[in-house]
């Protein structure tokens, strides 16, 4: 399972059915599971900035193909603009990071690939 971070902004539409945001939310859980997705959390943002993010969901999915489903049919009733970013927990990319590590001392010595190198 992977961990996504869903940051979602209101449009003009859904600003007019503010009123329906809980029977909304619940509409969501239920869309999210018929995709294979478990939403973690759903939160209200406010943020200090310009094109701040009005909802911020963490949701688990098994793959990329479940959570893109899931993010297209959301976005296709028009009620919110997303952007979606993959998260990982900070055990996981001490995983990663360790594995480039591992991987970069055993290439040192060896010439770097032509087209790795800076112009």
């Amino acid at each position: 399972m992977g961990i996504y971070i869903v940051l979602a902004t209101l449009t003009e539409q859904g600003l007019s059915k503010l009123k329906e945001f809980g029977e909304r939310a619940r509409a969501f859980r239920g869309l999210a599971a018929e995709h294979g997705v478990t939403v973690k959390e759903i939160y209200w943002t406010r943020g200090g900035y310009d094109g701040g993010f009005d909802l911020v969901t963490v949701l688990d999915a098994p793959d990329e193909r479940a959570v893109t489903g899931l993010r297209l049919a959301v976005d296709e009733r028009g009620n919110v603009h997303t952007v979606m970013l993959r998260a990982f927990p900070a055990e996981v990319m001490e995983e990663i990071i360790a594995k480039v590590a591992k991987s970069s001392r055993t290439r040192e010595g060896q010439a770097e690939p032509q087209a790795l190198r800076p112009a």
